[in-house]
Order: C-alpha cells, then structure tokens, then sequence
C-alpha cells in the first residue's frame, strides 16, 4: 500500500495548522490499519511538522500496542492520542482484538506514556449491552480510569450482532 514520505505529510500538515483556527491533524482514522506500524514516517513527519510550527493538535488515533513508539512519537510533539478500547478487561479486550506481538498492558503502558509526557489521552470505548454495562466491566473500567487517567472518554456504539459478539468472547454474565 501507499506510504507517503514523512516531507509530503508534514507539508501538508504545516499548510493546514498554519491556516486553520483550532487546528487538528491526525493519524490513523481507523480503517486503514495500525499507523503505530509506521511510527518512523510518523515520527518523522511529526519531527518535521513541528521544525516549522508550534500551532495546533498532532494525534494519532490507534490501538496504542507499541510503547516504545508512542514514546518516540510523544517525543517528537505528538499531543494526543485516542485509544481504541471494547472492554477495560484483558480477557475481553485480548479475545476481540487478537493482538500478535502485544498484550492489553502495552497498551495501558502507553497510555502512560502519554500522560507522563503531559500529553492528551482519550479512550474510544466500543459499547454493548450486556458486556459494557455488566458490574464486572463497570469496575474494571473504574480501576482502568483511577489507575490510568485518561482525560477524555468517547462512548462508541458497537454495531455488532450481540449474541455472536457475546459469544464470540465467551462472556457470561454474572449480573
């Protein structure tokens, strides 16, 4: 697939936070995969962006699986990121998305890595009767969020058959 270079993105980025009130760029919108993959274009670009201004909000939406990168990006003057969650439970996040190469603390542990460097952090948290408003998800939630801090959560719809999904990660209710 096509990678712009790190010159063409920030060009592009510098023209539009140089010209816009309130100025956001983002990377990864979710639908073409992980950018954590390309952490070196994006760090790059970020570095590049910020050599010519200091205006607006650099994020990147992702699934936060590569600290290191994170950490590397927030070093260049990345300002925010939002983190795609369906459950604050390892076991329910780890049976829907799979992860290869990473595990549910990677992706607290960037969290962290964020707020450390006093950088934004959101929380994109898929939501389904059932498994999300059940007492074992509300506290793992709670503890996520006291433990964490993350300053922003967005409440998403997932619109998915439930009783596959549910199925899917084996859930059984307890309520």
């Amino acid at each position: 697939s096509f990678v712009p270079s790190a010159g063409e993105i920030s060009q592009l980025a510098v023209a539009h936070l140089e010209s816009s009130d309130k100025p956001i760029v983002s990377f990864g919108q979710g639908c073409e995969g992980e950018p954590l993959l390309q952490a070196g274009v994006i760090e790059e670009a970020i570095r590049r962006i910020r050599n010519s201004t200091s205006r607006g909000t650099i994020n990147l939406n992702s699934n936060a699986s590569l600290p290191a990168s994170v950490k590397r990006l927030a070093q260049a003057g990345l300002t925010s990121i939002r983190v795609s969650l369906n459950s604050a439970q390892e076991i329910f996040y780890s049976r829907y998305y799979r992860p290869k190469n990473y595990q549910f603390c990677d992706v607290l542990q960037s969290i962290d890595i964020m707020k450390q460097a006093n950088r934004f952090v959101s929380l994109n948290y898929f939501i389904l009767p059932g498994l999300t408003d059940s007492n074992a998800e509300f506290d793992a939630l709670c503890r996520l969020l006291a433990t964490h801090k993350p300053d922003f959560i967005q409440l998403r719809n997932l619109n998915m058959d439930p009783e596959w999904y549910l199925g899917s990660l084996g859930f059984q209710s307890t309520d």
